[in-house]
């Protein structure tokens, strides 16, 4: 949120962030993903891969347990770590109309809230919290 917050008003195409693209490079999810992993004793495998489900951009990492299976009832395991994946998508939960003109006020239409962002007079503080404007759940 602290980037679009940084770029409204500055940017003529803010509004393509609205779309749930803001971090295509996955740099972003790519540090989520290491935290939530780092809580779970386990770790990144090779950052977050941009990927499309059902429409929607997501991002894609694979992890590994920092920890081994340990004593197991099959021989030869016992020194082996787990392997997980899983896709993050991130969809968007507010309307605005498509012909909007970035540098004129946009009403958003969040479903239960309306938003509204005025790139001429615009304050970061004034941005909702970001469940607000966007979903995240894991795809897969």
């Amino acid at each position: 949120m602290d980037r679009l917050g940084q770029v409204v008003g500055q940017d003529d195409n803010w509004l393509d962030w609205l779309d749930g693209v803001q971090d295509p490079e996955g740099v972003g999810a790519t540090a989520a993903a290491e935290q939530l992993a780092a809580e779970n004793d386990s770790t990144v495998q090779g950052g977050a891969q941009p990927t499309v489900m059902g429409g929607y951009p997501g991002f894609r990492v694979e992890i590994q347990t920092n920890y081994t299976v340990g004593d197991s009832i099959i021989p030869g395991t016992e020194g082996m770590r787990a392997r997980a994946h899983a896709t993050a998508v991130i969809q968007p939960r507010c309307d605005f109309d498509p012909d909007a003109d970035p540098k004129k006020p946009v009403k958003l239409d969040c479903g239960d809230e309306i938003v509204n962002i005025d790139p001429g007079d615009f304050n970061p503080d004034d941005l909702p919290d970001a469940s607000v404007l966007f979903s995240v759940h894991l795809a897969e």
